[in-house]
């Protein structure tokens, strides 16, 4: 006869241990409970009843829209990218207390419920649009806490591959796979501004004003100095005269031609000597207009000369900024941290997993995993304590939000029993004192 399911597992390596399974009671996203509390400091997903509307109708609707979005962020958060997992988290305590207060005397929503929410009632069109502004009602109350003298905006895509037929799904040569071509935009501090999936086969700044237009007109009232920065698949004149118009300061790569090498001429004769093992680096300026330009343009060249290399390596830099040449190509290094915020998004949440029949189903499952990413990087930005501040948002995920748990229920109490392996109690207790203060002052 085969053993019932709450009958203990026995270990052969040493028999007095045993192992028993409570799903009910025991959690591995303790952690939650902290993006809980924050999510709630900074009020972020009761903002989304003006955000969305309710399409579902009669007696039978057991689960409200801010309980359903909650799951799907938080289970994005850590880690859970598909609604396969529901079934399993609607038992899990974590899950069960952070959608809502009568989560700890009910279950979370199942699979089924899930995957009508976000493929039903999410992808309406109003509801897609409201997805886009709660992303930006969050990203302005995390601003509110950090605010900037100056917001720099970086734009870049990215590939998401697919392995069906999927709507808009296409070869991307320069990727070499079949996928599809969304769009980021982030600030300094890595919050996710905005995102917009496009077909695979579209060109890397294909439809750029629609999404960064929306982002810069938030900060126009504000007074707060505008930064662009960009690759060279953003190089383009009607680029720099919408930024022009709108005074935006920018530094967009160029791509390099025999008039601009013509330019800077000297700075590509090897130097007399032999190399030092430091590179050798120079850089220059000077105005340039291209035949599709309106008007000539300050460009800024910087050229290294490598030991070993029997080149130089040469980038141009197009930009309205008035900061000296060196200073320039610094501002401009500092647009790799958006490619790292990426992959952040690639790793730790998985964001790619786009693997719905229809594109705006995925569009949806994109802007939910924006949200949660967002998420993760309000807590790590606002909420860590020094000694941990360095964490990437995989590092937060594994350490922070993968705490093991166990729920004692009392009379009147909830008693969460945390694991204290990777994140001691002291460190806990700091963050949620950060969250904390993050609370509106009281009048």
């Amino acid at each position: 006869m085969g053993e019932s399911s709450d009958t203990p597992l026995k270990l052969q390596f040493d028999r007095r241990v045993r192992l028993e399974f409570r799903g009910a009671t025991i959690t591995s996203d303790a952690g939650l409970l902290a993006c809980r509390e924050l999510d709630d400091a900074l009020g972020l997903t009761e903002t989304a009843t003006a955000c969305l509307q309710e399409s579902r109708g009669g007696r039978n609707v057991q689960h409200q829209l801010v309980p359903l979005l909650r799951q799907s962020v938080y289970s994005r958060v850590a880690g859970y990218e598909d609604t396969n997992d529901a079934e399993r988290l609607a038992q899990d305590p974590a899950m069960r207390v952070i959608v809502g207060r009568r989560g700890p005397e009910r279950q979370a929503a199942s699979t089924n419920t899930m995957s009508r929410f976000e493929t039903e009632v999410l992808t309406r069109k109003h509801n897609l649009e409201g997805l886009v502004r709660l992303n930006a009602q969050w990203v302005d109350s995390a601003m509110t806490h950090t605010p900037p003298r100056r917001v720099i905006l970086d734009m870049d895509s990215s590939e998401s591959p697919v392995h069906g037929e999927q709507e808009g799904a296409a070869y991307n040569g320069h990727f070499g796979c079949v996928c599809y071509h969304p769009i980021f935009v982030f600030n300094q501090f890595g919050d996710c501004e905005g995102a917009m999936l496009r077909p695979g086969n579209v060109h890397s700044a294909h439809d750029w004003r629609e999404g960064l237009e929306p982002i810069l007109a938030r900060y126009e009232w504000t007074g707060v100095r505008r930064y662009f920065r960009a690759d060279a698949a953003f190089a383009k004149p009607e680029v720099y005269e919408y930024l022009e118009e709108r005074r935006v300061l920018y530094a967009i790569r160029l791509p390099s031609n025999e008039v601009l090498q013509s330019e800077i001429a000297p700075l590509l004769r090897r130097p007399v000597g032999r190399p030092p093992k430091k590179p050798i680096i120079w850089y220059d300026d000077f105005w340039y207009q291209a035949r599709s330009w309106d008007r000539p343009r300050r460009v800024v060249a910087k050229v290294e000369w490598h030991q070993g290399e029997l080149f130089p390596r040469v980038g141009f830099i197009v930009t309205n900024m008035s900061a000296g040449p060196e200073g320039v190509v610094h501002f401009y290094n500092g647009r790799g941290t958006a490619e790292q915020w990426i992959k952040e998004g690639k790793y730790a949440l998985n964001w790619t997993r786009l693997s719905c029949h229809r594109f705006v189903a995925n569009q949806v499952r994109l802007a939910l995993f924006i949200l949660a990413y967002n998420l993760g990087n309000f807590l790590r930005r606002l909420c860590l304590p020094k000694a941990v501040k360095h964490w990437s948002l995989r590092s937060v995920q594994i350490k922070l939000i993968k705490i093991g748990g166990r729920l004692v229920r009392h009379a009147r109490k909830l008693v969460f029993q945390l694991a204290e392996v990777a994140v001691p109690r002291e460190v806990f207790r700091q963050v949620l004192e950060r969250i904390d203060g993050l609370h509106p002052a009281p009048g």
